[in-house]
C-alpha cells in the first residue's frame, strides 16, 4: 500500500542513482525471498477477509495502522534520527495519511465485495504495469505493438471478471439486507454500488481498478515527499501513526453506536499480527529491498507470479483458519462456504492477468520506453533512452479510434458498412430489450442471432479501414489485399451457415416440429426492413473505380563479372483504373442478402403455418434459403481463391494477349521473357517483365512504350527489367550458361498465347 521508492532505496553504491548491481547467482536469493513474501501476502489478505466477516472495516484498518505504526516507529525511530520536521513538511504528512487512508478503505471494501481471490488478481499489480497500461491507452507513447497487446489482455482480463464471472455463489455471498448496514459509510458505499446498477461483487471489481489507479498515483506523489522527510521507511512510519490518531475518533464512535460482532477481541490477536506482518511490513520491507538490488521491471515480473498464483491455490483449497466460532457467525451450520469459489471467468482472467503483467512490466526492446535508472532528487524518474528511443511510436488508443473513425466517413465503402452497423446494432438493442421485457425466447434468440451478423460487418468494416493503411517496409505491397481475405472468410462463414441450416432443415422435414408463431411476424418484418435498407446501400458499392495515374523510370547499364550477373534498366508504373472486384463488399453484400432470404422465408412459413397450418414449410422455406446461399457464395469463394492464387484476371486475359504481341513488334526489343500478371487488390494489377533491348537503343523510350501499352491492356503496377544486348556478350566470354540463357530467348519467342492464359509451343 504504502510508497516503496524512497531516497534510501534508491542510492546505489557510489552513491550512483539507480539500482545496485548484485550478480546473478546472489540475485536468485532475493527472486526467492520475494516470491515467498508475495505468496505470504497473499495468505494475510485472505485472513483479512475472513476478519472483515466480524470486524468493521474502519476497526480493521485503524488496528493495521496501530500495528505498523507501533512497529515502525519502535524499529525505525522516526522522531530521534534524520532532521526536523517542519510546519509544513507536517501537513504534508497529514495529506498522506489521509489519502492512504481512503485507498485502504476502497481497497478493503473491495475485498468484503468480490473475496479475496478477486482482490489479489486486481489489486496485487506493480506500478510500472498499471503506468505502461495508462501509457497506451491515454499517451502516444506506449511503447509499441507489444505493450498494446499487454493492455489489450488486462482489459481483457477485467471484461471476464464483470461478464464471464456469473457464478451464482459470488452473487450470494455479496447479498446484504437493505437498511440493516453496520454503519452510515457501509450503506453509503453500498448505494453507491447500487447505483452503478451492478451486482455487489461487480461493483468490487470496479472499485478495486479505481483503487488500483489511486494506489499508483499515490505512490508517484509520495516519492518527492520521501526525500523531503528523510526516507520512504521514516515517511511510512510518520503517516502511519497520523493515519492512527485519524481514524481514532471515527472507531471510538463506531464502538459506542454500533454492536460488536466479535465476542472475544482476545482471539483475534494472532490473525490481526499475521494480517499486519504479511500484508503490509513484510511487503514493504521486501519490495524495498529488491528495488535496490533489482530493476524495477524484474521486481514487478517476478513478484506478480507467486501472487497470482497462490490467489488461485488458496481460493481452491483455503480453510477458516480462525475458529469455528467466527465460521458460524456469519453463515448457519449447515451452510457450505462459497467465499472462494473458482469460476471460468476468474481462471481465464487469471490467465490473462499474468500474460499482461509479464508484457507490461518487461522493459521495451526497441528503447521506446527507456530503462530507469533512479530518481532525481526532486522525485522525477531518470531514463537512459537507446539510440532507436527517438522513433515513432504507436498512437494511443482513444487517438487511434479517432482516427480510424475519421478514415471510415471518409470513404463510401466504409462509411455504407459504418451506418447500417449502427443500424443493425440499434434494431438487435432493441430486439433483446423487448425481448427481456416480454419474455420473449423467440426475440432474445434472434436479436443475438443478429448480433452474432454483426461481427460479419465489423470485419467488412476493419477490412475496409485496414485496405487503406500505408505500405510498410515490412508489407512493401500495402494492406490492399486484406479486403479480398475478408471476402473469403465471410464467404466461408455463409458456408457454413448454408451447411447447417440445410442440415437442420433436412431433419425438421422428416419430423415438423410445432411452432409458436404469435412474435415470428414482427420480428420478422422488422429484420427485413433493416435488410432491405442494407440491400439498397451495398447493391452498387463493390463495382466502384477510380482514374489516376503516374510512372517512373530508372535506368542504369553495369555489369559485375565477378558475381556473373549484371543490372540493367528498371522501370516502374503506378496507377488505378476504372473497375474491378471488392470481394470484402461482396461479402458483406452476401451476408446482408442471406438476412433477407432468411427474413423472407420467415413471413412466408409463418403465413402458411396461421393460414394452413403446414408446419413443414418452415423447413422447406429454409432449405430454399440455405441453397440459395450457398450458390451465391461460390463466386465469391472462386473470385476470392484465384486472387489469393495469384491467377492472371480472366477480364483482363485478351487485353495481355493483344499487349505481348505488340510489345514484341516494339523496334530495338530483342525479346521479353517471364512475363507475370496478378490483381494484388480490387483496384491494382501487378505485373513484372524481363525484356531485352539492342545495345543502340534509348532505354527510356523503350520502357515507356512498354509501360503505355501495359496501361491501356489493364496493368497499373508495372516493374520493367531491361537487359541490353551488350550483357549477353559480356555474358558468353565469362558463363557456359549464356547458351542456355540465348535458347531461352529463342524460346519465348516461338512461344504462342492462347485465349486461356496458357502458352504452348
Amino acid at each position: 500500500m504504502e510508497d516503496k521508492y524512497g531516497g534510501d532505496a534508491r542510492a546505489g553504491p557510489g552513491g550512483g542513482l539507480g539500482p545496485v548491481d548484485v550478480p546473478s547467482a546472489r540475485l536468485t536469493k532475493y527472486i526467492v525471498l520475494l516470491c515467498l513474501t508475495k505468496c505470504l501476502k497473499a495468505v494475510g489478505l485472505f485472513e483479512s477477509y475472513d476478519l472483515l466477516k466480524v470486524v468493521h472495516i474502519v476497526q480493521f484498518i485503524f488496528i493495521l495502522k496501530l500495528g505498523t505504526a507501533f512497529f515502525m516507529v519502535l524499529f525505525q525511530k522516526p522522531f530521534s534520527s534524520g532532521k526536523t520536521i517542519t510546519k509544513h513538511q507536517w501537513i504534508k504528512i497529514f495529506k498522506h495519511a489521509v489519502a492512504g487512508c481512503i485507498i485502504s478503505l476502497l481497497w478493503f471494501f473491495g475485498l468484503t465485495l468480490c473475496g479475496p481471490l478477486r482482490t489479489l488478481l486486481l489489486f496485487e499489480h506493480s506500478d510500472i504495469v498499471v503506468i505502461s497500461l495508462l501509457s497506451v491507452l491515454f499517451t502516444s507513447s506506449g511503447g509499441g505493438p507489444a505493450k498494446t497487446r499487454g493492455a489489450a489482455f488486462f482489459i481483457i482480463a477485467v471484461i471476464c471478471l464483470l461478464l464471464f464471472d456469473n457464478d451464482d455463489l459470488m452473487a450470494k455471498m455479496a447479498e446484504h439486507p437493505e437498511g440493516h448496514h453496520d454503519s452510515a459509510l457501509t450503506h453509503m458505499l453500498y448505494t453507491a454500488i447500487a447505483f452503478l446498477g451492478v451486482a455487489d461483487h461487480k461493483g468490487g471489481v470496479l472499485l478495486l481498478v479505481l483503487a488500483l489507479c489511486c494506489k499508483v498515483g499515490f505512490h508517484t506523489a509520495s516519492r518527492k515527499l520521501s526525500i523531503d522527510v528523510g526516507g520512504a521507511k521514516r515517511l511510512q512510519a510518520l503517516s502511519q501513526l497520523v493515519s492512527v490518531f485519524l481514524l481514532c475518533p471515527w472507531v471510538v464512535v463506531l464502538s459506542v453506536t454500533t454492536e460488536s460482532k466479535v465476542e472475544s477481541w482476545f482471539s483475534l490477536i494472532m490473525p490481526f499480527t499475521t494480517v499486519i506482518f504479511f500484508v503490509v511490513i513484510l511487503d514493504f520491507y521486501m519490495d524495498s529491498l529488491c528495488s535496490v538490488k533489482m530493476e524495477v521491471s524484474k521486481c514487478a515480473r517476478y513478484g506478480s507470479l507467486p501472487v497470482f498464483i497462490s490467489a488461485l491455490l488458496f481460493g481452491n483449497f483455503w480453510t477458516h483458519p480462525i475458529t469455528d466460532q467466527l465460521r458460524a457467525v456469519n453463515r448457519a451450520a449447515h451452510q457450505e462456504g462459497t467465499e472462494h469459489v473458482l469460476s471460468g471467468g476468474v481462471v481465464v482472467s487469471a490467465v490473462f492477468f499474468i500474460l499482461s503483467a509479464n508484457i507490461l512490466s518487461s522493459p521495451s526492446k526497441r528503447g521506446q520506453k527507456g530503462t530507469l535508472i533512479g530518481y532525481s532528487p526532486e522525485g522525477t524518474p531518470l531514463y537512459h533512452f537507446m539510440g532507436d528511443a527517438f522513433q515513432h511510436s504507436s498512437q494511443s488508443v482513444p487517438r487511434f479510434i479517432k482516427e480510424s473513425l475519421k478514415q471510415i466517413l471518409e470513404e463510401s465503402d466504409s462509411r455504407q458498412i459504418f451506418y447500417f452497423l449502427c443500424l443493425n446494432l440499434l434494431f438487435t438493442f432493441v430486439e433483446l430489450f423487448y425481448g427481456v421485457l416480454t419474455n420473449s425466447l423467440g426475440l432474445i434468440s434472434d436479436g443475438f442471432h443478429m448480433l452474432f451478423d454483426c461481427s460479419a460487418l465489423v470485419m467488412g468494416l476493419f477490412a475496409a479501414l485496414m485496405s487503406r493503411w500505408k505500405a510498410t517496409r515490412i508489407f512493401s505491397y500495402g494492406y490492399g489485399r486484406i479486403e479480398i481475405l475478408s471476402g473469403f472468410i465471410n464467404g466461408l462463414f455463409l458456408i457454413v451457415i448454408a451447411f447447417f441450416v440445410f442440415m437442420e432443415s433436412v431433419t425438421r422435414l422428416i419430423d415438423p416440429p410445432e411452432l409458436d408463431t404469435n412474435m415470428l411476424t414482427p420480428v420478422s418484418i422488422g429484420g427485413l426492413i433493416v435488410n432491405l435498407i442494407g440491400i439498397c446501400a451495398f447493391s452498387h458499392a463493390h463495382s466502384h473505380g477510380h482514374g489516376t495515374s503516374h510512372g517512373h523510370c530508372h535506368s542504369s547499364d553495369q555489369g559485375h563479372s565477378h558475381h556473373n550477373h549484371g543490372h540493367g534498366d528498371h522501370g516502374h508504373s503506378h496507377g488505378f483504373t476504372g473497375g474491378g472486384m471488392n470481394a470484402n463488399m461482396r461479402g458483406v453484400f452476401l451476408h446482408v442478402l442471406a438476412d433477407t432470404l432468411g427474413s423472407i422465408g420467415v413471413i412466408v412459413s409463418t403465413v402458411l403455418i396461421e393460414q394452413f397450418g403446414w408446419f413443414i414449410a418452415d423447413p422447406l422455406c429454409s432449405l430454399f434459403i440455405a441453397v440459395l446461399i450457398f450458390l451465391s457464395v461460390i463466386p465469391l469463394i472462386k473470385d476470392a481463391c484465384q486472387v489469393l492464387l495469384l491467377r492472371l484476371p480472366p477480364e483482363y486475359e485478351k487485353e495481355l494477349h493483344i499487349a505481348l504481341e505488340k510489345i514484341q513488334k516494339i523496334e530495338g526489343l530483342i525479346s521479353y521473357r517471364d512475363p507475370h500478371f496478378w490483381r494484388h487488390s480490387a483496384n491494382i494489377i501487378a505485373g513484372t517483365i524481363h525484356i531485352q533491348v539492342t545495345s543502340d537503343v534509348l532505354e527510356q523510350r523503350i520502357v515507356q512504350q512498354i509501360t503505355g501499352i501495359l496501361k491501356d491492356a489493364g496493368v497499373n503496377n508495372l516493374t520493367i527489367q531491361v537487359e541490353k544486348e551488350a550483357y549477353f556478350q559480356h555474358m558468353s566470354g565469362l558463363s557456359t550458361g549464356f547458351n542456355d540463357v540465348l535458347a531461352m530467348t529463342k524460346q519465348m519467342e516461338s512461344m504462342k498465347y492462347c485465349k486461356d492464359g496458357t502458352y504452348i509451343m
